[in-house]
């Protein structure tokens, strides 16, 4: 069956959020949603469809108890009956099976449609799946006994064309279900991954519907106040239940054990820190000594890099209270991404830290692009890069809890599969990674500060930094670019804002 097919079949009687579920036609996808949103409502007017189609296919609910079961085939059957499809009454039949030399049997609901295609609802186990081909729908999966013995098995139907799909609102941090998620979100896993919670389903439209379908007049205040009462009765729960904000999440993210793993004692941190009034001296005097210290101390880790690599840079920026830093990340030719050295700023002027930035990304060899924390007064250097290299190049990123949880755990994925290496071994950046905390549900940095060798306030700034160059490797990762830099015409290059 076409994708323009599959799309077609969403009708418009479904909610935004369903209707993106049922359009998406990959293999194997996978939504973390808040209670009672009519997501398995959704699923079933598309698998009712779906079976009842020439070319589709089998269709295989499971939820965790027999009351799921019945309510997802009660759901089909009022679909098929909407639609108007040729199906047979719901019959409750037993699926015969084979666990070693014992003929087992298991209580079914089932569905026939004339296509010769059925929908049928069984139990939680893994070995019902045995030969079966077509949809997998695993519902609630958070609350399956054996999640990972029923993936394997569900998994095994993809050979033969089939789909799976794993529906559930989540059950604490450590479940199988939020690894999945995890894992889908780091890459680990090529699948697609929806998110809905309690608001994104109001936004779209959820108690108006319950409205129409209660045949209640829809205002703006009983919505609200519906809204709080649901709010209320799951109380301390309503994180898990309705935000998809698994519960027991704290504490650092990144092990100290996975993060030493990666550093290596030859990789320098280059700090350059300007003293209280520095600002206030002349251009010129600044710009001169400024330029020194890059000579002196960036042109020598500069020229060593391999002129045949492509690299990228990740800088997170700072101004009187936290650092600015810079990491680059040299791809070699087996894909790793290597952390030649990390470059950190602290009470550097506005002026200078344009100076050292491309002073840095014109030596950097095959610069393919950068990524640049872009909020408050880092949006000035951000949009100077982006003008320099060019909006293809440079991506300007306003962080937020949406934008970490997305590009945060394939940082993790490629600290934990060796793809980033040759951190420094440097008890601040050790720091600075440890201070990711998983808040709600997100791995993000905690809002505090720690004090660094130097005395001086750090918050997190190089995992910032590492974690905008990893997404700019991914992000802009395209093939070799080469760049001219511009030049006065006795051969000097010049920097913005030195001319």
């Amino acid at each position: 069956m076409t994708a323009d097919v599959r799309a077609a079949r969403a009708p418009t009687v479904l909610l935004p959020y369903q209707q993106r579920w049922c359009a998406d036609t990959s293999p194997v996808k996978v939504m973390e949603k808040s209670r009672r949103i009519g997501l398995s409502w959704g699923e079933a007017a598309d698998s009712a469809l779906l079976s009842a189609s020439q070319s589709g296919m089998d269709t295989w609910y499971i939820g965790y108890n027999k009351d799921m079961a019945q309510e997802f085939i009660r759901d089909c059957a009022d679909w098929a009956k909407h639609y108007s499809l040729a199906a047979g009454e719901i019959e409750e039949t037993e699926e015969v099976f084979i666990n070693g030399d014992d003929e087992k049997a298991i209580l079914a609901f089932v569905i026939r449609f004339a296509s010769g295609h059925r929908i049928t609802a069984l139990s939680s186990r893994p070995s019902n799946l045995r030969g079966k081909a077509g949809r997998v729908i695993i519902d609630e999966a958070a609350f399956h006994e054996q999640l990972g013995e029923l993936l394997k098995a569900a998994m095994a139907l993809l050979m033969w064309g089939g789909q799976v799909h794993v529906i559930s609102t989540h059950d604490g941090v450590d479940n199988p279900f939020n690894e999945l998620i995890t894992d889908t979100r780091s890459g680990k896993k090529p699948y697609s991954v929806h998110r809905v919670t309690f608001d994104d389903a109001l936004a779209e439209g959820l108690y108006q519907r319950i409205c129409l379908r209660l045949g209640q007049e829809w205002t703006a205040e009983g919505e609200a106040q519906w809204a709080k009462e649901i709010r209320d009765f799951y109380g301390d729960d309503a994180d898990e239940e309705l935000d998809c904000v698994p519960k027991n999440s704290g504490g650092a993210w990144l092990s100290r054990a996975l993060i030493e793993s990666r550093m290596n004692k030859d990789t320098p941190v280059l700090r350059y820190e300007c003293k209280a009034g520095f600002e206030l001296l002349p251009d010129h005097i600044r710009k001169a000594e400024c330029g020194d210290w890059l000579e002196e101390k960036l042109a020598p880790p500069l020229a060593k890099l391999p002129t045949n690599a492509i690299s990228f840079n990740g800088a997170d920026f700072g101004r009187s209270g936290d650092l600015s830093v810079h990491v680059p990340l040299i791809q070699l030719q087996n894909l790793t991404c290597r952390v030649p050295f990390v470059l950190e700023l602290r009470n550097v002027p506005f002026r200078q830290q344009e100076q050292i930035c491309f002073y840095l990304l014109d030596r950097l060899p095959g610069f393919m692009g950068g990524a640049f924390d872009a909020r408050g007064n880092g949006q000035f250097l951000a949009e100077y890069a982006m003008q320099r290299y060019g909006i293809s190049r440079i991506q300007q990123v306003m962080l937020s809890e949406g934008w970490y949880r997305e590009h945060m755990p394939p940082v993790k994925a490629a600290l934990e599969d060796g793809t980033i290496t040759d951190l420094p071994k440097d008890a601040d950046i050790l720091a600075d990674l440890r201070a990711i905390e998983v808040i709600r549900g997100v791995p993000r940095i905690a809002d505090k500060r720690s004090t660094g060798e130097d005395k001086g306030k750090r918050h997190g700034d190089a995992a910032i930094a590492l974690t905008l160059a990893h997404f700019a490797s991914r992000e802009l990762n395209k093939g070799p670019v080469t760049a001219k830099s511009r030049r006065r015409r006795g051969g000097e290059k010049i920097t913005r804002g030195y001319q």
